[in-house]
């Protein structure tokens, strides 16, 4: 490899470095802040070290990694909702038994395989980021040895994320048996000469990689596991999954479909626009019977990621557009809201997740209480914040290619969130509450001071979101020029 693309993979380097270096001070001297801040310096140079490499950009570096502006966006993404996640789980850590340093070990790990996936432009690379990102979330979900329910979420994500891969590998040999070749742009040339054409080693093959990222993104029907896994695993590492997880996910399964033409043929639209249609109904209706915290947002991840391939079924740039602010919004608020229960949860014996726990909060914290209610009606796209600029583009994207049963399901099942996010909040503003929060400790430092920068973007980037949509704009141009 040359020196320009150790410079192109340069934020792997530091990420697997850091990753390296917390193993050593681990083994010679256990510190949980020791720990703590090595993890975040690595994160913190992995954002500065995609400045270099984007001055490589576009580049391939082999055939598996390509390393362009929209790798390196979501990389940033990644990086920093990784951050957030540990920042948040400081606090959390250190009112536990559980040695913590393990933790951030599994989290700078997990990140590594985000970040390939997001860089992945074959095959091969994508099975190997997918895997090193999975494995290292079901030591994250038990990390709480000495409780059932994280070790019963583990268990299931490991029987679900084994299927999935099934799914995955058996679609990648029949895409292989059909073409000979586990590239994506090499796909898409290969079915647009010498008169070849998808045949149906082609479409079950693609059909069985759908479904095993459906596994992974828990959209319906493949989504019975996130409402128990969200609810067992701790906060800060259900935000991880739903964020950094399934936003690698969801831009690896972007690149894919644009690099190799994949929703041009047959009957993938439909496939697509039905499984989105579903997860907006079912997610939002079965939210309305939660009355656990994480459940509910477990099923409003499955409506998000509805409205998400809504977006995505819109091609051309728009898509592009629409699907990356979106994830960036959506980083955002479940970060966000995930992260009011980790702070919350810091001093208690049990995580507080129930909704009833709730009840009065902002009387007895205003600013946590208020910073709840932003996230909530984010996530509910309400004007002036980055919620309402993202359900803007699902439907002008849907609208702009017509598709109006889905645009039809997005309006109704918006609708349908509003009235869970608003009870949530209508429990939050209760004037007349018992001591069911009366036992709130102290806030960690690093945990509140995190939430007020994600209430600040949040607001700050709904009101005035031009310098995102300009970045992601440049973003999108690449990639759609493939």
């Amino acid at each position: 490899m040359s020196g320009t693309d150790l410079t192109a993979i340069l934020p792997f380097i530091v990420l697997g470095g850091t990753a390296i270096i917390v193993i050593l001070a681990i083994a010679f001297c256990r510190n949980h802040r020791l720990t703590a801040l090595l993890s975040l310096l690595g994160l913190v140079l992995c954002l500065i070290a995609i400045w270099p490499a984007s001055d490589m950009a576009p580049r391939h570096v082999t055939p598996l990694f390509v390393i362009d502006r929209y790798a390196l966006f979501y990389m940033g993404l990644i990086f920093a909702a990784s951050i957030a996640v540990l920042l948040l789980s400081y606090g959390y850590l250190a009112a536990r038994r559980e040695q913590p340093e393990e933790f951030y070990l599994l989290v700078l790990v997990a990140t590594l395989g985000a970040a390939a996936l997001v860089a992945s432009d074959h095959f091969a690379s994508f099975f190997l980021g997918l895997e090193t990102l999975s494995i290292s979330l079901l030591g994250l979900i038990a990390y709480p040895r000495d409780h059932e329910k994280p070790l019963e979420a583990s268990v299931k994500y490991l029987i679900l994320a084994g299927i999935s891969s099934a799914f995955l590998l058996f679609g990648m040999a029949l895409i292989y048996a059909r073409l000979g070749t586990l590239e994506f742009a090499r796909i898409a040339t290969l079915l647009t000469v010498n008169d070849a054409q998808p045949n149906l080693y082609w479409l079950t093959g693609l059909a069985l990689i759908f479904t095993g990222v459906g596994f992974k993104l828990s959209v319906v029907p493949f989504h019975m596991w996130a409402p128990d896994v969200y609810e067992g695993a701790p906060a800060p590492v259900a935000a991880f999954v739903a964020v950094v997880s399934k936003g690698a996910m969801f831009a690896l399964l972007l690149r894919y479909f644009v690099t190799a033409n994949a929703d041009g043929f047959g009957p993938v639209p439909m496939m697509i626009e039905t499984v989105a249609i579903a997860s907006i109904l079912v997610g939002n209706l079965l939210a309305l019977l939660q009355d656990n915290i994480k459940r509910i947002l477990a099923y409003s991840s499955i409506a998000h990621l509805g409205y998400l391939l809504v977006a995505f079924l819109a091609g051309g740039a728009l898509q592009i557009e629409a699907i990356t602010y979106y994830l960036v919004a959506y980083a955002v608020m479940t970060v966000g809201a995930f992260g009011i229960i980790t702070v919350l949860s810091a001093g208690a014996a049990a995580e507080i997740e129930d909704l009833d726990a709730y009840r009065g909060l902002i009387w007895q914290r205003p600013w946590l209480g208020g910073a709840f209610a932003a996230m909530l009606l984010s996530l509910a796209g309400i004007p002036l914040t980055m919620g309402f600029i993202g359900k803007f583009y699902a439907i002008a994207a849907g609208v702009n290619s017509a598709m109006w049963p889905a645009v039809i399901a997005l309006i109704v099942g918006s609708v349908i969130g509003l009235f869970y996010y608003l009870r949530i909040i209508v429990a939050i503003c209760a004037t007349n509450p018992d001591d069911a929060t009366a036992y709130i400790g102290a806030i960690p430092k690093t945990g509140g001071a995190t939430l007020a920068v994600l209430t600040l973007m949040l607001i700050g980037l709904g009101v005035y979101p031009t310098p995102l949509i300009h970045l992601i704009q440049v973003t999108a141009a690449q990639i759609a020029a493939k």
